[in-house]
């Protein structure tokens, strides 16, 4: 009897550090202690190549740096996937997906949209959540859990309107974004209230989703003499977009926001005429290391490759996968802590110096950025090319 309740004790502290370990965003695994990061990206789904593509920084980071102190002990980081495909509807059940695997601080999105859907459920959880390349203001606006290190879509919509009146003049400028999604729509109201204010004139535009034809919005942006096209699309339209304008022979310069900047949208660009330029938070060559340490990554990893495009040029958002998975470590390390409420709260007061620049919140929880790069599209060598550093006005 007395071994009977010998083992039932020994079997309810067992339970009750699992229980324990869980509710820290900590646990043990083969007798290391290890602290897991949720990894909120798509990997399927119209984003699904940029979400990947973002990840692949934080894998890198983490190969590189793949533990941290707390408390005087060597914590294991482990990152922890989750899908949300591209789709706001089922971007609440991933993010619930990890908050049931025990996280303590979570990366992402790749894509404004599901970064709001999901928002409900880490505030929920007591989740600090670290966007990283979504750039929607109502991401961060009116909570105190999510924070994001890129630019914002007001300041990227005006540094476009100006770098389109800047560099070639324009006077009229066509808008295309898909119908009902918050970052293109977005983007093309911040684009629009500059370039107006600025004199210009703008004439917009939606397509519904799914879409695969856009020559009639093309030939519109020919016929009504539109000195740019702006298309701030996933990669997916920004593909065909792209494609189909060389097709049709459009001789205006197409304008891309951040998720433009891509290989796959480089490939449609590829031996055509058409003038191609994003803007982005990292340019290649902008930190030589890194530079050289993700590159050899990629070539030494055949599912690397594939992830970037079966190449190694560098995407922005990539190098700012990089930077968001140090600057967690660096809210664990202030934290000196597991438990996912403290990282929160030690977030805010995070500086960090990292290959995109450096990195501040202010009170509403974004990075305090004022600077983009433009890049513009080789179409010969289907590579990017620095163009500009371009500031709002």
């Amino acid at each position: 009897m007395k071994r009977v309740i010998a083992l039932a004790l020994a079997l309810v502290m067992v339970f009750s550090l699992a229980a324990c370990s869980a509710g820290t965003g900590a646990g043990s695994a083969n007798g290391e202690k290890v602290i897991k990061i949720g990894v909120f990206e798509p990997a399927s789904g119209d984003s699904g190549a940029g979400g990947k593509k973002e990840s692949l920084g934080m894998q890198y980071a983490n190969s590189q740096v793949p533990t941290v102190d707390i408390n005087g002990e060597t914590y294991k980081v482990e990152l922890v996937y989750a899908d949300n495909g591209s789709d706001q509807a089922k971007a609440p059940a991933a993010a619930a997906e990890l908050v049931g695997k025990n996280v303590s601080i979570v990366l992402g999105s790749y894509g404004s949209g599901v970064s709001i859907a999901a928002s409900e459920t880490f505030k929920n959880a007591g989740l600090a959540a670290l966007g990283v390349t979504c750039t929607n203001p109502n991401v961060t606006a009116g909570n105190d859990h999510y924070f994001r290190i890129c630019f914002l879509d007001p300041f990227q919509g005006t540094v476009l309107a100006n770098f389109a009146m800047d560099k070639f003049g324009a006077k009229k400028a066509y808008c295309l974004g898909e119908l009902g999604n918050e970052y293109d729509q977005g983007l093309i109201a911040y684009f629009k209230d500059a370039f107006e204010k600025a004199g210009g004139t703008v004439i917009a535009d939606s397509f519904p989703t799914n879409n695969s034809d856009f020559s009639s919005y093309i030939n519109k942006a020919k016929s009504e003499g539109c000195d740019v096209l702006f298309c701030p699309v996933s990669i997916a339209y920004a593909t065909q977009i792209v494609s189909q304008a060389a097709k049709l022979e459009a001789s205006f310069p197409i304008l891309g926001s951040d998720t433009l900047d891509d290989n796959m949208v480089l490939a449609a660009a590829k031996g055509t005429d058409i003038k191609l330029y994003v803007s982005t938070f990292y340019a290649e060559g902008g930190n030589a290391d890194f530079d050289k340490g993700i590159k050899a990554y990629i070539n030494e990893n055949a599912d690397a490759k594939t992830t970037n495009g079966g190449n190694d040029t560098i995407s922005a958002v990539t190098a700012m996968g990089y930077d968001a998975y140090f600057v967690a470590l660096e809210a664990i390390k202030a934290a000196n802590s597991t438990d996912p409420g403290a990282i929160k709260a030690a977030l805010p007061s995070v500086t960090y110096t990292g290959v995109s620049g450096e990195i501040a919140f202010d009170e509403i929880g974004d990075a305090k950025r004022d600077t983009a790069f433009i890049k513009v599209a080789n179409n010969e060598t289907a590579t990017w090319e620095f163009e500009t550093q371009q500031t709002a006005k």
